[in-house]
């Protein structure tokens, strides 16, 4: 017997401005019983300390997040110089201390240069990222020394905004993975110090904007205006509009004869059917969505 899913069958997406304090999935969790969604999920967390952008994915729209989750990101960064912490920003603890020597603004700006385009980054001992299938922070909470392997991250653009009293604020736009505690660690040491992230604010995700983001606090005051269609979800995608034949063909998992970009949003009559894809010169649903 099959069990029936608690909650509303209720689909879309709600772009939360998150605030510092609070961790992703319990924002999440925050907007699920609000909605009392069946399903909810993000699309890319962010730190506890960090704030900004966090698109939360309800019912058929959690289909899409993974569109989400490969996108580029945008972030301003504020890094203190002169200390470096066990987590790499302000809720960790201080184990290392240097001297800032001095600095101008031609010169981060110079060093800032060099971590532009493909870097080799590896990920903080306290993130989620998992090895032997375990989160690497439950090996920092053990006080176990592991070996994290290097990955490759690109940073389209990284642009210093202000440098004053040994801290900087600079924006990056970088692609999936690619982690900005880590970014600032790196960017302090070849300074010739060392440092941590103070501040992380998400101002954009795959065509998404902090603009128009909402807070918790008016979310919960007008929910039904924060709730966005899936289509929010997916800016970057084409839209492609088929027949209701060609729908239902797709939607009972055959592909239709259409020449398409690689991958697109397939509409019928303003409901989205499916992310689509292009094989053999033809389109074969990639993600249904019941709707």
């Amino acid at each position: 017997m099959t069990r029936k899913r608690r909650g509303n069958p209720i689909s879309g997406v709600v772009l939360v401005d998150k605030p510092a304090g609070v961790s992703a999935n319990a924002v999440v969790q925050r907007i699920k019983r609000l909605y009392k969604a069946q399903k909810a999920g993000h699309t890319g967390t962010l730190d506890p300390f960090a704030t900004g952008l966090l698109p939360v994915c309800l019912g058929e729209a959690t289909k899409a997040s993974a569109f989400q989750l490969n996108a580029e990101k945008c972030y301003r960064a504020t890094l203190q110089l002169g200390q470096r912490t066990d987590t790499a920003d302000c809720e960790g603890e201080v184990v290392q201390t240097r001297p800032v020597p001095p600095l101008d603004r031609r010169t981060v700006e110079a060093v800032l240069t060099q971590f532009e385009g493909e870097i080799q980054q590896v990920p903080p001992i306290y993130s989620a990222l998992k090895k032997n299938g375990k989160p690497l922070y439950e090996y920092a909470r053990q006080g176990q020394n592991i070996e994290i392997e290097p990955r490759q991250v690109t940073i389209h653009q990284l642009t210093l905004l202000t440098l004053s009293d040994n801290r900087l604020t600079f924006e990056v736009r970088a692609s999936k993975g690619t982690y900005i505690r880590t970014l600032g660690e790196d960017i302090a040491r070849a300074l010739g110090t060392v440092g941590h992230l103070t501040q992380l604010r998400r101002l954009e995700s795959g065509g998404l904007n902090i603009r128009d983001a909402w807070t918790l606090a008016h979310i919960e005051a007008d929910p039904t205006a924060a709730l966005q269609p899936l289509t929010t979800l997916l800016p970057h995608l084409p839209q492609l509009e088929v027949t209701a034949a060609e729908a239902e063909r797709l939607r009972h998992g055959n592909p239709i004869s259409l020449a398409t970009p690689e991958v697109v949003l397939v509409m019928q009559a303003g409901v989205p059917v499916c992310i689509g894809e292009r094989r053999n010169e033809q389109l074969w649903p990639k993600r249904l969505f019941n709707l």
